[in-house]
């Protein structure tokens, strides 16, 4: 059994307690001649996954309906199909998806072991969102009735607070952000979420909680809860059709493709680039549009084609070439001078072509970044000055890679550095060992 998170969402959206939601069923039970003996018992089973019985599920509807002021459905509450909770299906209203998506925060903020443990869906299950994204039938109203009215300075803290995160997960990781960002979005986002707001209020609350669910998925990614992390950037695109903001919808799927890569689905990270090129009705920034050809071309080079990493390599470059930063919306500030060169190193490395790799890497480490991409492009230089057989060289750069890691919890610059050391003790070097343990020293501070 998993828990019944929908279950438990809408009970603390109603405020209603345990023991209040048995005494309610107890008493709409006996109005249909129903002698019903429920206690906050039963109902902390309910929400473990228990399934009641016979006509409680309805009971509990309508008890909920009353309390919220609209129909409560048994998929609202988790009890449509066994099991209780299961993401959305195609074909979601938007309004059963917020619900949907508000008690995935909740019982993340919970740190409910089963989520952090998902592991990443494959196949139709994943490709499906991104196929919803690009096609009808559109969003035609996002207005909403319910208890909290939304206003433009709800919109605007919103924004400040995506910001903020993302700030806070450049310097100090995603494990360290993420409790903190998951808070926020289950006691501030969703209350406005359910709240009451115009189409075009909505609109702007569906654009600008998207953007604050991204940057929780990319801290789920950080923290190597890949599942979870691929349900945050599907609900962000989910949110990015609501708003009807088709490049930031391109944004979450460059989201997608960069965790695709990381899990070795080559193929899927080409199809989803293609899609958010395609379908972003030409308002794809260049910044973004570098960024999905570069990740394209790290992608065909792991597969083999040289020939089709090498155009996307070129039209990353053509794209940047274009970047006029101050043009570019908030989400695509991570593609700062010098990104580019790193995919398009990692890119020639997988092809095999050293001297291009080194040249886009020692460009990458020259330009200002901040810290958290400093230390990957530091952690590629030094991948690729050990292939080199620059021991002494990759040494230092490791140095300097480990000090500026210093302060930051993430399983993926934990991962830069593990490889790091495994290249640097291979190369038998001296100064070489000195770095690996120096390395060692910083991975033995538990995460």
């Amino acid at each position: 059994m998993q828990p019944n998170t929908l279950l438990d969402a809408l009970l603390d959206e109603a405020g209603v307690s345990n023991a209040g939601l048995a005494d309610r069923v107890n008493r709409a039970g006996r109005a249909r001649g129903l002698a019903l003996r429920y206690e906050h018992t039963a109902v902390a089973r309910w929400l473990k996954g228990q399934r009641p019985r016979g006509q409680v599920p309805d009971l509990i509807c309508e008890v909920l309906a009353a309390r919220l002021g609209r129909p409560v459905t048994l998929d609202d509450i988790g009890l449509g199909v066994p099991g209780g909770g299961p993401p959305a299906s195609p074909g979601t209203p938007l309004s059963g998806f917020v619900d949907r998506a508000t008690a995935l925060w909740r019982s993340d903020e919970q740190q409910r072991p089963f989520l952090v443990a998902a592991a990443a869906v494959t196949g139709t299950p994943a490709v499906m969102p991104v196929w919803e994204w690009e096609n009808p039938p559109e969003d035609t109203d996002v207005s909403r009735t319910g208890l909290t009215r939304v206003e433009p300075a709800d919109i605007a803290l919103l924004r400040a607070a995506r910001a903020h995160y993302e700030q806070m997960y450049r310097k100090a990781g995603g494990i360290a952000t993420r409790a903190r960002i998951v808070g926020f979005l289950t006691t501030e986002a969703a209350p406005r979420l359910r709240g009451s707001y115009s189409d075009a209020l909505g609109r702007s609350l569906h654009r600008a909680t998207g953007g604050l669910v991204a940057v929780a998925g990319i801290c789920a990614y950080d923290a190597d809860a890949h599942g979870l992390a691929q349900r945050y950037f599907q609900q962000a695109l989910r949110l990015a059709k609501a708003s009807g903001d088709r490049a930031f919808g391109a944004y979450v799927i460059a989201l997608m493709v960069n965790q695709s890569l990381l899990l070795g689905e080559f193929r899927q990270a080409v199809a989803f680039a293609e899609a958010a090129l395609r379908a972003s009705d030409g308002t794809i920034t260049p910044a973004l549009a570098a960024d999905l050809r570069a990740m394209q071309a790290k992608a065909y080079a792991r597969l083999g084609d040289g020939a089709a990493a090498l155009d996307c390599i070129r039209r990353a470059e053509t794209a940047a070439d274009r970047i006029a930063p101050a043009a570019e919306p908030a989400e695509t500030g991570y593609v700062q001078p010098g990104l580019v060169n790193v995919q398009v190193a990692e890119a020639l490395l997988s092809l095999g072509d050293l001297a291009g790799a080194y040249e886009h890497a020692a460009r990458a480490v020259g330009t200002p970044s901040h810290d958290r991409g400093r230390v990957h492009r530091l952690a590629l230089l030094c991948q690729v000055e050990l292939r080199q057989g620059e021991a002494d060289s990759a040494a230092r750069t490791a140095v300097e890679m480990t000090e500026r890691a210093r302060g930051m919890e993430s399983r993926r610059l934990r991962d830069r550095l593990r490889q790091a050391r495994e290249h640097l003790l291979a190369s038998d070097a001296g100064e070489a060992r000195k770095a690996a343990e120096l390395i060692d020293g910083a991975l033995r501070v538990p995460l």
